[in-house]
């Protein structure tokens, strides 16, 4: 792990999810959320629903007990460097909630590297939406392993 705190509870999970051999993309199947939802509520960056905390749990053989740490209100974001610019605010908020859970399904999927910013694309496209139009933004990197010397 990174020099990123994370929680006890996402200590616990991580472990147990090891120790079965079970990925993201495993737990999608059994939980019914897509694996970074699930990813999210693992690093407390999201909340799951009774149910959903019952099936991860049941899924790790870890006590229900836990449920309730799962079901509570997260504490979102991982650093204090705030943007000014409320565009890239939101942004650097994305990584923040998000960016642990994407990192351990990239590693799962790739191993152990980065996302190239050079070989890399980006495309933001407007989706027209009768509740509000939305952003779609699409990242395309070039998958890089960290050699070994």
């Amino acid at each position: 792990m990174s020099n990123v705190e994370v929680p006890a509870i996402t200590e616990k999970l991580l472990a147990a999810k090891k120790s079965k051999g079970l990925s993201f993309a495993d737990l999608e199947a059994i939980v019914g959320l897509d694996e970074i939802c699930i990813a999210s509520i693992f690093y407390r960056q999201a909340t799951a629903s009774a149910e959903e905390a019952t099936k991860i749990l049941q899924a790790l053989g870890l006590s229900l007990d836990l449920s309730s740490e799962l079901t509570a209100y997260p504490v979102k974001g991982l650093g204090p460097v705030v943007p000014t610019d409320p565009l890239v605010y939101r942004f650097y908020e994305i990584m923040q909630v998000y960016g642990m859970p994407m990192k351990d399904v990239i590693q799962e999927k790739f191993g152990d590297g980065i996302m190239s910013a050079i070989d890399f694309t980006l495309d933001i496209e407007k989706v027209e939406d009768p509740k509000g139009d939305r952003v779609k933004v699409v990242m395309n990197g070039k998958f890089l392993p960290y050699k070994k010397w």
